[in-house]
């Protein structure tokens, strides 16, 4: 606006034009990712579609993935199935994103060393190409995936109805107002086939089982069927004699996987912490709350909540344990100790992005927009702080 010296919104907006919005667009797309990002998910996903293709070998697979970002996410996939002997054209990887620049830099598949993260980069020697101090994927691999430009909320649902086997859609909705979240789970889940998977984002895990889906015991991998179909479960493939396994890179430890919804019927734990007066010793502390995570990874929840209850009991003021909490609370369908859970959390600590987040979603379901928007603005903040510096590269 202050670069075509329009004062307010409505009038921008009236003044809107092809070459203003991509303009726009590219301003405040979120370019951030990096090869096997929340590296469980490829495993699962490979090994769902390696399933698939053991049941019909003859039938080409179908998976999207978007927002693809500077092609990150599907390089990974194609890089896993091609580790695990999957042939080229049995799979085929739909690439799609709103950012022009974003899918060039996709399509040209040369990459910075901010792309590659974690301890294991042996997947880099075994697909790259150093250029200078950058590095080239294989163009085989550029062969498998079709990069193009689209909106997830216009894109053509009956004309491709239940057509993909597999969906990435990770890190998206967390941006988006509760009617737009709806409106786009509504359009993924008319993508996915019946019986196929998703891959969100682990603090979108929450809204998507509000509309429709439910999680799978897959830590680490976030991944979602939907709910009331019976689909199959992704079953683990046993690799071909002669294929490499998939290995992904040994990522930092994978944040918390939201625990799964426990029948209607299950008992409803009880979280509210304890007073006691012994104080864990900090080291206690980390080990309980990684206990606690991987009880609810799970689906023990009242396990999961009575350790966390022991964590505040010693040291209240453990804002990731109020944050374990009120994900148990998410799925165990008691919202408004979820919600008191969250507050208390980012009370603590302010800048808990993953808090910040889901508190936005439930605010936002709540009828509180406004409230959700400065909720979102504060994330972003906190996205921006932590990233400044690592550069667009990724």
């Amino acid at each position: 606006m202050a670069e075509r010296d329009i004062a307010g919104r409505d009038e921008y907006l009236r003044r809107m034009s092809p070459v203003e919005l991509q303009a726009l667009i590219e301003l405040v797309v979120v370019p951030e990712s990096w090869m096997f990002r929340d590296a469980q998910a490829f495993v699962a996903a490979t090994d769902f579609l390696r399933a698939r293709l053991a049941a019909r070998p003859a039938r080409t697979l179908r998976v999207l993935s978007l927002p693809c970002a500077g092609g990150e996410e599907p390089y990974s996939l194609a890089m896993a199935l091609a580790d695990a002997g999957v042939a080229p054209g049995a799979c085929r990887i739909d690439a799609v994103d709103l950012s022009k620049v974003a899918l060039a830099r996709a399509r040209d598949g040369l990459y910075t060393r901010n792309a590659f993260r974690g301890d294991d980069l042996a997947f880099r020697e075994r697909h790259f190409v150093a250029e200078g101090a950058d590095y080239r994927i294989d163009a085989a691999l550029r062969a498998r995936i079709n990069f193009a430009e689209g909106n997830l909320l216009t894109i053509d649902s009956v004309a491709n109805a239940r057509c993909y086997d597999v969906i990435f859609c990770r890190n998206l909705l967390i941006y988006f107002d509760e009617a737009t979240v709806a409106a786009a789970i509504a359009k993924l889940g008319a993508l996915l086939a019946d019986d196929g998977l998703l891959f969100a984002g682990y603090a979108e895990v929450p809204a998507f089982c509000r509309h429709g889906f439910e999680a799978l015991r897959q830590p680490g991998a976030f991944a979602l069927h939907k709910l009331g179909v019976d689909g199959p479960a992704p079953a683990r493939a046993q690799p071909p004699r002669k294929a490499r396994p998939v290995r992904p890179p040994a990522a930092r430890p994978a944040p918390l996987a939201p625990p799964l919804a426990p029948p209607a019927a299950a008992p409803r734990p009880d979280l509210r912490p304890p007073a006691s007066p012994a104080a864990p010793a900090p080291q206690d502390v980390r080990a309980m709350l990684a206990d606690a995570r991987t009880q609810a990874d799970q689906g023990a929840f009242a396990a999961a909540a009575a350790t966390c209850q022991a964590v505040l009991a010693g040291a209240p003021d453990t804002a990731e344990a109020y944050f374990i909490l009120a994900l148990v609370s998410e799925f165990t369908h008691d919202q408004a100790a979820a919600e008191g859970h969250l507050r208390r959390c980012v009370y603590l600590q302010p800048d808990h992005y993953d808090a910040l987040c889901h508190l936005s979603l439930r605010v936002a379901q709540d009828g509180n927009p406004d409230e959700a928007a400065t909720l979102r603005q504060r994330a972003a903040r906190v996205y921006e702080r932590r990233h400044a510096g690592r550069g667009v590269g990724a």
